[in-house]
Formats: C-alpha cells, sequence, structure tokens
C-alpha cells in the first residue's frame, strides 16, 4: 500500500524525527521528574515518622512502658497522621490505632523499614487501599514499637504532576504533528511549484518560470537561481539557433562563390582557357575562410561550455603585449596607418596565453580592418587601480556607435558600414568569450575624437583579473 504524498514528504519525515526525538526526551525528563519527586515524598516521610518515632523512645525512656502506653493512646485519638503498634516481648499487642504490625519476619536488630498497603472500610462498606510507610524497632526493654504514616495523599499529588506533565507532553506532540503537517503542505506546495516548472522545461517549455514569493528564504534564492539558470539555458538556446540561421546565411555566399569558381574553372579548362592554378588559389582562399569561421565558433563554444579557460598558468603580460606590437607594426605601416604602443613592463597575468592572444589579435586586425588609410592605431597595456590588468586597442576609424556596442559583441553581428569588408562577425564574439572566462570583462568606448578627418574611432578595452 502505497503511502499519501505528504507523509512521504521530507519536511513530514523530518517532523516525526523531532516528534520522536522530543518524545524520548520528555520521558526521560518525566521520569526523572517522577523519581526525583517520589523520592523526596519518601524522604520528607521518613523524616517525620523518624522525629515522631524519637520522641515516642524519650516518653519510653522516661516512664517506661505505661508512659509510652499512654501517649500513645492520647496521640491515636489525636489528628496526628501516624500509624501507632505496640506490643510486648512476646510480640501480644498492647495499644496502637493498627491491629497487627505490617512487618513480619522482624528480627529486632535494628530499625527496620517497610513500605506497604494500608487496607480501610470507608462509610460505604467498600474496601480501600492506601500507600503506607514506616519503621519498627525493639526497645530497650525488649518491647516492639511500630511508627508509620500514610503517604497515599503525597504520592497522589506526585501522581497529578506527571499526569500533568504527560498531558502537557502529549499536547506538545499533537500540536507539533498539526504544525508538522501544515509545514510539509507549505514546503511541498513551495516544491510542486519548482518540480513543475522542472517538469515544463523537460517537456520542452523554455518559457517557464518559478514563482518567486518575496520573502526572501531559501525557497526564492532556489527560484531565482532556477530562473537565472533558465535565462541563461534559454539566451544560449536562443544563440544557437541564431548561430545556426547566421552561419547558414554568411556560409552560403562563401560557399556559392567557390562553388561558382570552381564550376567556371572546370569550363575553362574543358575549353583550354584560363589559369587552373589561379582558380585553386582563389578556392583555397574561399575554403580558409570558411573554415577560420568555423574554428572562430568552436573556439566560442568550447570557452562558453567550459565557463573557464583552461590550462590557466602564469605569464609575463609586458611580453604578449610586446609581441602582438612587433608582429602588428608591419601591418600598420603596409596600410599607412600610424601605429604606437604603450606598454608597461614587468606586468604578470594568470590564464591562457594563446586564447588571449588570439583575442588581442582579433582587436588589432578589426582595428586594421577599419582605419582608412592615414589614421592612427594604438596598442596599450597599463595596471588600474583596482589592481585590474586592461589591454586596449585605439583607433581613428569609423567607430561604433553606443546604441550598437552591446549587440556588436554577439555572434555573426555586423554593422552596415561593415558588410563591404571580409569576415563573420565572430571577432569581438571570441573577444568576449575569452574575457568571460578568465573572469575579466570587454569594454568599448568612443576613441580619440575626429583625426585627420577620420573618427570618431573605437577604443576596446580586454579588463583582466591581476594575477594572486
Amino acid at each position: 500500500m502505497r503511502l499519501p504524498r505528504l507523509v512521504r514528504s521530507t519536511p513530514f519525515r523530518l517532523t516525526l524525527l523531532f516528534l520522536a526525538l522530543f518524545a524520548a526526551a520528555a520521558t526521560a525528563f518525566l521520569g526523572y521528574i517522577y523519581i526525583a519527586t517520589a523520592g523526596e515524598v519518601d524522604r520528607r516521610a521518613d523524616a517525620e515518622i523518624t522525629r515522631e518515632m524519637e520522641s515516642l523512645e524519650a516518653a519510653y525512656r522516661q516512664g517506661g512502658v505505661n508512659a509510652l502506653n499512654q501517649t500513645l493512646v492520647e496521640r491515636a485519638i489525636g489528628e496526628r497522621p501516624f500509624l501507632y503498634y505496640f506490643a510486648d516481648k512476646t510480640g501480644k499487642r498492647i495499644t496502637g490505632s493498627i491491629e497487627e504490625s505490617p512487618i513480619d519476619g522482624f528480627t529486632g536488630t535494628g530499625p527496620t523499614w517497610r513500605s506497604f498497603t494500608l487496607t480501610e472500610t470507608d462509610l460505604d462498606g467498600a474496601t480501600v487501599r492506601r500507600s503506607a510507610r514506616g519503621v519498627q524497632e525493639r526497645l530497650a526493654g525488649g518491647e516492639i514499637l511500630f511508627v508509620g504514616a500514610d503517604v497515599a495523599e503525597s504520592q497522589g499529588y506526585v501522581m497529578k504532576i506527571v499526569r500533568a506533565l504527560w498531558g502537557a507532553g502529549a499536547l506538545v506532540i499533537i500540536l507539533g504533528l498539526a504544525g508538522g503537517v501544515l509545514i510539509s503542505r507549505n514546503v511541498s506546495r513551495s516544491m510542486q511549484g519548482l518540480v513543475d516548472v522542472v517538469n515544463a522545461v523537460r517537456a520542452g517549455d523554455l518559457h517557464a518560470r518559478a514563482k518567486v514569493r518575496g520573502t526572501r528564504d531559501e525557497y526564492d534564492e532556489l527560484a531565482e537561481g532556477l530562473n537565472d539558470m533558465l535565462d541563461r539555458i534559454e539566451r544560449l538556446m536562443g544563440g544557437l539557433r541564431h548561430a545556426g540561421d547566421a552561419i547558414a546565411h554568411d556560409l552560403r555566399s562563401p560557399l556559392t562563390r567557390l562553388r561558382a569558381r570552381m564550376e567556371v574553372a572546370l569550363i575553362d579548362a574543358e575549353n583550354g582557357k584560363g589559369d587552373p592554378v589561379a582558380a585553386l588559389e582563389t578556392a583555397l582562399s574561399d575554403a580558409d575562410g570558411v573554415l577560420k569561421t568555423f574554428n572562430a565558433v568552436l573556439a566560442i563554444a568550447r570557452l562558453q561550455a567550459a565557463g573557464q579557460a583552461p590550462d590557466q598558468k602564469p605569464f609575463e603580460a609586458s611580453d604578449l603585449a610586446t609581441d602582438m606590437a612587433e608582429l602588428y607594426e608591419f601591418s600598420c605601416e603596409d596600410k599607412g596607418l600610424d601605429f604606437k604602443a604603450e606598454i608597461t613592463p614587468a606586468l604578470s597575468l594568470r590564464g591562457n596565453r594563446e586564447f588571449i592572444a588570439q583575442a588581442l589579435a582579433n582587436l588589432l586586425d578589426n582595428a586594421i580592418k577599419y582605419t582608412p588609410e592615414g589614421g592612427a592605431i594604438m596598442l596599450r597595456l597599463r595596471r588600474r587601480s583596482s589592481g585590474e590588468l586592461e589591454f586596449s586597442v585605439t583607433d581613428t576609424g569609423p567607430g561604433v556607435p553606443e546604441e550598437d556596442r552591446a549587440r556588436v559583441v554577439q555572434r555573426f553581428v555586423r554593422l552596415e558600414n561593415s558588410r563591404s569588408e571580409p569576415g563573420a562577425g565572430l571577432g569581438l564574439s571570441l573577444v568576449q568569450a575569452v574575457a568571460a572566462s578568465h573572469g575579466g570583462r570587454l569594454e568599448l568606448a568612443e576613441g580619440p575624437g575626429e583625426y585627420n578627418g577620420m573618427g570618431p574611432g573605437l577604443r576596446v578595452a580586454l579588463v583582466l583579473p591581476r594575477a594572486e
């Protein structure tokens, strides 16, 4: 038989566990109270019986049997709450409030204590049993004296206390169980909302989101974390769909052009015209462009999937910047661009040197590609006041409008003024992925402004955390 879902829930089981622990602790506590209280009742009764026995022994020492007998008669008919039994040397009863001693097998070697049940008959003729306790001693003349006390009232008071505590414990358990049910329902309701969202996402609904109640508890934190994760998954899935569409769109033209050139080269070769070698070189160049696009997409996917760049090691960032400056200085000269580098020496960085070098190469390639002849490019490496390292490339090209700067770092996004230039719109996307995989960021800002009639230019900064 399958238990109800509420009973099978973890909060309800935890409630039962805590209630069981509480019940065990309460039982031990009540047992201690009972033992301590009952012991205190016995100790007080024993103390009173002992004082009464000492008082009677004093009367016996002063006046003998007759004085003790008279004292017992007076006290028996009085209101003293004691039981008396007085017998001679042979055990024959002399006087007392009870007919016989409740202590059997008395040896007379010392005080003998005994707890017993006192049987009485009430006014209605019913038999009443009451708890009693007493001590019996042999006096100096050989007589036997027993003094006892009725402790039923005191023990009844103790039992009342115990029953009250048991009742309170039972009430606490009942209330705790009821509270556990309510808490379990609330928790199950909150968890069910999260489970419904997970099931909806598993069914393909990426728009499902968990409800945030606004209580700022751990369930709200879990719901917010789940929603953030789903937002990221939705963005990634959207990016994948966009990337597939963009790849199909951007690669269709070079692939079509490649096929057309190869077809023309084949026709020319059949007719004995054209240069087959030149046709193959052109086709090879087109194929390299396609492979470059795929490699860039693959690199971005690797970085985003891993979450952080692999094989990160400490290296000299200043040396890397110097190598990049020496490599691209000649490319700038070939295009007629003024190139400068400001590199702070002895700056260290922890990361993947190859990925960071590729990111800098993309920034410098873009700067050279979009800066007109006669413009200027500057590569800079410095440490910010925050301790972060900043690689920046500044050019005097047309720049990027502020409203497009957040969009231009996305994959396959190309602005209208760059459609005439070769490329697939993956350069800044790769730089953004490199920055994120190193715990850094990519910043785009306006360049130096107007420069020889050109500008306003663009300043792209790759900001990376300092090495620990």
